[in-house]
């Protein structure tokens, strides 16, 4: 069976949430899978488009919170 085709955080038609933690990262995750100890729903569930525009939308500092000089910069 093709790996690729079976990756659930790949699959284009799937349902996923959109998780967060505490230093403000966000994953997206599939929603059959258990959200992990850490992280919290944030959006969803929904297609998975919908949850990468959320991620695009909200995740505006790739840098986790708490990494940032005092000034803001990374």
């Amino acid at each position: 069976m093709d790996q690729s085709s079976t990756n659930p955080f790949e699959n284009e038609s799937g349902v996923y949430r959109v998780l967060t933690n505490a230093a403000g990262e966000h994953s997206l995750w599939p929603d059959f899978v258990a959200v992990p100890d850490g992280w919290e729903t944030a959006f969803g569930p929904d297609v998975r488009a919908a949850c990468l525009g959320y991620v695009e939308e909200h995740w505006t500092a790739l840098a986790p919170a708490g990494s940032q000089g005092r000034d803001g910069r990374s």
